[in-house]
Order: structure tokens, then sequence, then C-alpha cells
């Protein structure tokens, strides 16, 4: 299996694959057609179906997500961890405050700023377990926005990375999502079945991000109307979508390093400046004990609320609405995060890729929604109910109504309008890049027309999907595109162990453990050591006797 692994790792990257390019652009054509011409039936269809799926394998999503975090715990800290993402000698290609920027952008974007304040007065005022708008609640609250947004949804991330990253700067795959299937499906994946992984990964990465665009057009709707007094309207965000599309665009057009990479740096620094301004006007020592406290909370809980299935609630809506809605939306974003991270994250050992992509992002995280939400739910304790109702009328309108109770809140306002517009741009132009290398057949660096192709299809869709119905047809679009691909993650995490067994570090080790004598640095095969240092066509020479690679 190996050497023929090796003999494919050689094969040409295409810059397009014309079955998955064009499979994918005529459905997704079809289907902007057919919700622009038929918008209350397509959003009809998706409801059904998101509710379908939900009800029926809404438990099964459940098992997966638990399945995958103890997986990512196993291999950070087993024997598999030593395993570098290229060569054995490799440094990492970004450093660690561009790769931290770039995992937060691709992973969280427009939703982190719609939701931050949002989700936890949801929770608050309609808690799923316990009385509503009480202390109680509002702990609980956190803990939930944190389980939704924590370690589950990076471990989503986490796998789907580590397998695209290992196949291709390992093994030398193309960066697609066939790639993590060669151990169980071996040549196929250059081929028919191959082609239906990598057309369900488009369709996830498409319906994701689109989920997102929806969101932040919304949102920056709302924004202009507390600041400039426009409206709330599909029509309204239908235009935002189109020019920050075109914005969009420009940024993918311009590449990883020239755009993307430039303005997730640019998003780092702006929310660090946005969250440094809660921290100073607002309760500054409540935030930190509040992180602290829900981080704690969480961990806690974290077996009890991430095993909950609302077995015991008749007719419950709230886990189909929000945990299952989450875990399949981050599952739609597995394809997209996953090949993006994998992009990024070339010269890292397994454990510190594993533990970074866990901890890094989601700790931020964590700590906006204490600033954020936890101030938010501060007020509404000591007696203003405004936030509450705010959050009833228009989820995109928490933030805003939120800021109001600060100074400099319209500046506050139009920066937060800023922000939701570079993430929305980030999102979009990230998204775009990797569907396009997922059409050109793994190509790191695909056709400009097919970047600008995608980036106008995803902007197409999200207004089809705010006509077809706002908020709950961008739901039912992320579950429906979730749930298929998951089948796919469970194969690509099968694949990946299986390949990792294999690794040529591992036989190395086993050989030298079994041999035990001074002949044991010296006991592979002339050809494995030089695997190790990766798939480069022109790797550094070995000094004779061959280092251990484990140094």
């Amino acid at each position: 299996m190996h050497d023929k692994m090796n003999q494919e790792s050689l094969l040409f990257f295409p810059k397009v694959n014309r079955r998955v390019f064009g499979v994918s652009a005529i459905l997704i054509i079809a289907f902007i057609i057919f919700g622009g011409l038929f918008s209350e039936t397509a959003g009809t269809v998706f409801s059904s179906a998101q509710a379908w799926l939900a009800n029926t394998f809404g438990w099964a999503m459940i098992i997966l997500v638990n399945v995958l975090l103890l997986a990512v715990i196993w291999l950070a800290f087993g024997r598999f961890g030593d395993i570098r993402l290229g060569r054995m000698t490799e440094e990492p290609a970004y450093d660690l405050f561009s790769w931290t920027a770039m995992l937060f952008s691709a992973g969280i974007g427009i939703g982190l700023i719609y939701w931050g304040a949002a989700e936890p007065l949801y929770h608050f005022f309609a808690p799923p377990v316990g009385d509503a708008e009480t202390e109680a609640a509002a702990r609980q609250a956190m803990t939930l926005s944190f389980l939704h947004w924590g370690f589950h949804a990076w471990a989503i991330y986490a796998i789907v990375a580590l397998a695209l990253a290992y196949f291709h700067f390992r093994k030398g795959l193309p960066l697609t999502i066939r790639s993590a299937l060669y151990p169980l499906l071996g040549e196929k994946i250059f081929g028919f079945w191959g082609d239906v992984v990598d057309i369900l990964a488009v369709f996830g990465t498409m319906f994701g991000i689109v989920t997102s665009l929806g969101l932040g057009a919304m949102q920056i709707n709302s924004g202009l109307g507390t600041v400039f007094g426009i409206g709330q309207s599909p029509v309204v965000q239908i235009i935002i979508i189109a020019v920050i599309t075109a914005m969009a665009t420009m940024s993918v057009v311009a590449g990883l390093d020239g755009g993307i990479k430039r303005l997730s740096n640019l998003n780092i620094i702006l929310s660090a400046v946005f969250l440094a301004f809660m921290l100073i006007v607002g309760p500054t020592l409540f935030i930190f004990d509040t992180f602290v406290q829900s981080y704690g909370a969480y961990v806690r809980d974290l077996v009890e609320w991430g095993t909950w299935a609302e077995a015991w609630q008749e007719d419950g809506t709230w886990q189909n609405s929000w945990t299952i809605f989450y875990w399949a939306w981050w599952v739609s974003w597995a394809p997209f995060v996953g090949v993006f991270v994998a992009r990024i994250s070339r010269g890292r050992t397994i454990r510190e890729f594993l533990i970074g992509v866990m901890l890094l992002p989601a700790s931020i995280m964590f700590f906006w929604f204490c600033a954020f939400g936890g101030t938010a739910l501060k007020i509404s304790l000591d007696g203003d109910t405004s936030l509450v109702e705010a959050t009833k009328e228009s989820y995109g309108d928490a933030m805003f109504a939120l800021l109001d109770f600060f100074p400099a809140s319209d500046l506050m306002s139009g920066f937060a309008i800023i922000l939701i517009v570079l993430w929305f741009v980030t999102s979009s132009d990230s998204g775009s890049f990797v569907i396009d290398m997922l059409t050109a057949g793994g190509d790191p660096d695909p056709p400009k027309v097919q970047r600008i192709f995608w980036a106008i299809s995803e902007g197409a869709v999200a207004s089809v999907l705010l006509l077809a119905g706002g908020l709950s047809a961008l739901q039912a679009a992320a579950v429906v595109a979730g749930f298929p691909f998951a089948i796919v993650v469970v194969l690509i995490l099968v694949g990946l162990v299986k390949a990792l067994s294999w690794d040529p570090l591992m036989i190395y080790r086993h050989n030298k453990a079994y041999r035990n004598d001074e002949e044991a640095d010296h006991a592979m095969p002339n050809e494995l050591p030089g695997e190790l240092y990766g798939t480069d066509p022109t790797p550094p020479p070995r000094p004779d006797p061959a280092p251990n690679p484990a140094e």
C-alpha cells in the first residue's frame, strides 16, 4: 500500500478536476436558480429536511463529536504525537501569531460577533433546563455557549485538518478530502468515489460558509440601522452581500499570503482592540472572574452536556435548534477549515498541531464570550431588560444594544460594522480559496478564474437562502449539508489511524525496540529514513550513518 501511495504522490496536480468542478458548479447553479424562482418552496424543503435529520440522527451526531474529541486527546498525547507534518527536520511554515490568526479567522469568522452577546442572552431567557432569567440560568448560559464553540467543534476541525496535512505533507497526496481516504479506498480515490467525496466536501463548504455570510449580512444591516437608521430587509442584506463579495473576490485573487494572511492578521488586531474596549469600559474584574469560573464549569460539565440528548423532554426542540445545529454546522465547515488549516500547518508535529488547534482559538473565543456575553448577562441580572428584549427582536441587534450601555457607542457600533465586514471578507475569500483547491485536484495554487467563480457563487447562494427564510433557512442549509459529510468524517478518522500506524517513524521505533542492539540505529532499509524527511522531490542528503529520525 505504501509503495503505491508514494507512486501516486508523484502525480501532477491538475489545475482543474473537470468532474468535481462541473458537477458541483451545475448543482449549485441549479440551486441558485431554483431558490431564486421558488424561494418559499426552497425554504420549506430545507426546513423539513433539517427537522427530519435532526430528529432521526441527532443521537449519532452527538456520538460522533464525542468520539472525535476522545480521538484528539489520544492522538495528541499518544505515540503518534512526535510525527511531523512534513520532514522531521522541518520548521513550521508560519509563526505562532500568524498561524493562530489564520486558525481563528478560518474557524470562526462572523459567527463570533453575531453570537458573542446574543447566544448567552438567549440561553438566559430561554434555558433548556431550569428557570429563566436567574443567576443559575446565567451560569448555564455561559457553559452552553462554551460547549457550542469549544472543544467539540475544534475536534471536528482538528481531525479533518490533521488527516489532510498528514497525507499531503507526509505522503505527497493532493490537498483534497479524497486523499484522507487513501488507506481505505486506495487508487479509487483518483476515480469515481474520490470525486463523490470531494463533491460532498464542496457542498459542505459552500453551505457552511454561506450560513456565516448570511448571518454577517443580517448583523451589518442591524448595525446600519443603529448608526444610520437604515431599516432591515432582505433587499438591503443582498446589497450588502454583493458589495462585500466583490471585496472578497479581490482578496481571494491576491492569494493566501497576499490577501488572506494580511486580512486575518488585521482581523485579529482589530478584534483585540474591540475586546480591549469592552475590558476597559466594562466590568473588568467580573469578566476575568467569569472567564475562570465558566472555563472550570465547562470542563467539569463537559461530559454531561456533551452527551445530553433531551431524551426526557417531550416534543423538545431546543437540542435540535442549538446543539445539533452547531454540530452539523461545524461538520459542514470541516472541509473548508480542514483544508485551510492543513494548508498553513506544515512543519508542526501532531502534538503541537492538535494542542494548538484545540486550545488557542477556543480559549480566545471563551474569553470573548465572557467579555461580551458575560457583560450582557450582568446588566440583565442587575435589572435592565432591554438587552433581553433586543435579542428577542433580532439576534443581530444584541451586540449593538450592548454597546449602547457604554461611552462612544455610535463610534464603537461603526467599528463593529467594519469588523464584521472584514470577518465577512475573510470567511468568503478563505472559503472560495478552499473550494477552488478542491475543484482543482488539490493544487495549492488554484486558478484565479475559479476563485472568482466560487466567491460569486457563495454570495448568490447566501442571497437565495436569505430570500428563502432568513436565519431559519441558513440554519437548515448548514444542517442538511453537515449530516452527509459526517459519514466522510468517520471514514477520515479510521483512515488516519490506520495510516499513522504504518508511518515510517513508527516502523523505525518498532524495529529499534525489536532489535535492541547497537545496530538498531542502522536497522532500517535505506529508502525508509529518507521518507521521514517528507515528500520533497529533492530531500536533503542524509549523512552516513543515517540519523535517528526521532531526534
